[in-house]
């Protein structure tokens, strides 16, 4: 069984992605190009933002956001401490200090009222992070930003395709970001993702920061980086995006087939506005609960095991166990099992028998 079977996902469109790939082939563009051009038009469309710029990688996508709204040494972006560790190196990467929160211990995502504690005069930014394939609560996060004039960039890298009261996951703040990394539920061959705005002038800053500060060819009007998606990337998107909706039909309700077989205070909340990016419980004895699941043929990962503030790379910040308990007790919890919209029922079925005998 496959933690998450993307050779089933290439094979349902092999003979599409084959002829996408081969058409870049035979054109000789691979940077930039009508397929990009393509793809960030689509993704615009379906966002409902008024520009989506295609780049390198949901990390860079968190850069180039960062470096576009002026952040910079001395400042200081409020972000969670239960995620990925990419959220906080693009702050630290510009010079700029994170300044982690603790999470909602129901959905893992930032507690808004924690935010606002942790404001000050230097607080340039928020970056929430809509973990798991749940949009966080960006309504209560809009009215703490918007107060202080405190710009927010979503770190939508699990939860493109993903609806908060109405929106797409992308279009809910300032500035969205979204990853293409192959796991994710809509993710290419290799490293890619997305900014989204519908601010004109924001947009023409991110595209020439993703292109080494280009305003045009060879007139460098910023400090940029070489952060464009390449054209094979594009093309295998274009074709993805188009059964895109179809899988996540599927995904919501594979995770409703979880949902009805472990009981809530046993798993993270899963909205059915969610994407599903992973479908993840909680459980005591992880790694007996792991070696069962292994005997059982059963693969699984954890996301995440040690909370960004107690991360070596980021004790120069000066937090220590105990500041953010929520995020410390998730990280020894959590357990995401087998998902993708290629599971089978059959698998799922093979994947619950496992949980609970391995939980028993």
């Amino acid at each position: 069984m496959e933690f998450i079977n993307l050779k089933a996902q290439y094979n349902a469109y092999k003979s599409e992605i084959d002829d996408a790939i081969a058409a870049v082939l035979s054109s000789g563009q691979f940077i930039m190009g009508k397929e990009v051009e393509a793809l960030e038009n689509a993704l615009a469309n379906y966002v409902s933002a008024k520009y989506a710029i295609s780049c390198s990688s949901g990390t860079d996508a968190l850069l180039i956001a960062l470096l576009a709204i002026g952040v910079g040494a001395g400042d200081e972006v409020i972000t969670p401490a239960f995620t990925f560790a990419a959220t906080a190196e693009a702050i630290a990467l510009i010079g700029a200090k994170p300044v982690f929160t603790d999470v909602k211990e129901r959905d893992a995502n930032i507690d808004p009222k924690l935010i606002e504690r942790a404001i000050t005069p230097k607080t340039k930014a928020i970056i929430p992070v809509s973990l798991y394939g749940n949009c966080a609560d960006f309504d209560e996060i809009e009215r703490v930003a918007s107060d202080r004039k405190i710009a927010v960039i979503e770190d939508g890298c699990q939860s493109f395709g993903a609806i908060y009261k109405g929106k797409k996951s992308g279009a809910l703040s300032d500035i969205g970001t979204t990853s293409f990394f192959p796991s994710k539920p809509l993710g290419c061959y290799g490293d890619g993702g997305a900014i989204f705005t519908s601010d004109k002038n924001l947009a023409k800053k991110i595209e020439q920061i993703r292109n080494h500060g280009q305003e045009g060819r060879y007139e460098h009007t910023a400090i940029g980086l070489n952060g464009r998606l390449d054209a094979l990337q594009a093309a295998i998107l274009n074709v993805k995006l188009k059964h895109f909706d179809d899988e996540l039909q599927t995904r919501r309700k594979l995770a409703s087939g979880y949902n009805a077989a472990f009981d809530e205070s046993k798993r993270i909340f899963y909205d059915q506005n969610g994407v599903a990016a992973q479908y993840t419980i909680r459980v005591k004895n992880r790694d007996k609960v792991v070696e069962t699941l292994t005997k059982l043929g059963v693969p699984s990962a954890v996301h995440y095991p040690k909370p960004l503030h107690i991360q070596k790379a980021f004790s120069y910040l000066g937090y220590k166990e105990g500041d953010l308990p929520i995020s410390e007790k998730l990280s020894n919890e959590v357990l995401s099992l087998p998902f993708s919209a290629f599971l089978t029922q059959e698998e799922q079925e093979k994947v619950i028998s496992a949980v609970k005998e391995a939980t028993c």
